[in-house]
């Protein structure tokens, strides 16, 4: 009865659909993410190689997630997912100092992409719920966010294992893509 009733409000009442690709180095926790906000639990993953799609509904609003593999290889391959994007997440596992670095430059290569000029950016500063965890104030800093200027972007904490911060970093992007307050 549940099924019926959602098709007809959609039928009715159509849901915009807006592109996300969310990407990040190997390990900082992006198939996690989007599992967490798919499905609400959290499932056991193993390195993506390629892709993963699933379609989100967030308050009438419907976005068409792409994960995209995080492994050095696969990096030079994301640029094929960019055409049409309205948003992109950036997943940052905040206890990787070491390759804070490397996230920076893929940032900052992925911003310059002509497809990706009308994009909002977003950072989730995952597993926040770990001890040696680096603050988002920490990742802005190092990641050089404040020198972004052509894109509207924030940084979230959040940790995907929980879901805690997942959905304040949704609504962000709801926001900003449907350039009003989302809808509640």
């Amino acid at each position: 009865m549940g099924a019926l009733i959602s098709r007809l409000w959609f039928f009715w009442f159509p849901a915009k659909e807006y592109k996300i690709v969310v990407v990040g180095l190997d390990n900082a926790g992006k198939t996690t993410t989007l599992y967490k906000l798919h499905l609400g639990e959290v499932v056991v993953t193993q390195p993506t190689v390629g892709s993963n799609v699933e379609e989100l509904i967030y308050k009438n609003i419907r976005f068409e997630v792409w994960d995209l593999g995080g492994q050095d290889r696969l990096r030079t391959s994301w640029a094929t997912y960019y055409r049409g994007t309205h948003a992109v997440i950036i997943v940052v596992d905040s206890t990787d100092r070491s390759r804070i670095s490397i996230v920076r430059d893929e940032l900052f290569k992925l911003l310059e992409h002509e497809d990706l000029q009308p994009a909002v950016v977003l950072v989730f500063a995952n597993k926040q719920d770990l001890k040696d965890a680096m603050s988002p104030a920490e990742i802005s800093d190092a990641l050089s966010l404040h020198s972004i200027k052509r894109h509207d972007w924030h940084i979230q904490a959040c940790c995907a294992l929980t879901g805690e911060g997942l959905y304040d970093g949704l609504g962000w992007i709801a926001q900003h893509v449907t350039g009003s307050k989302a809808p509640t």
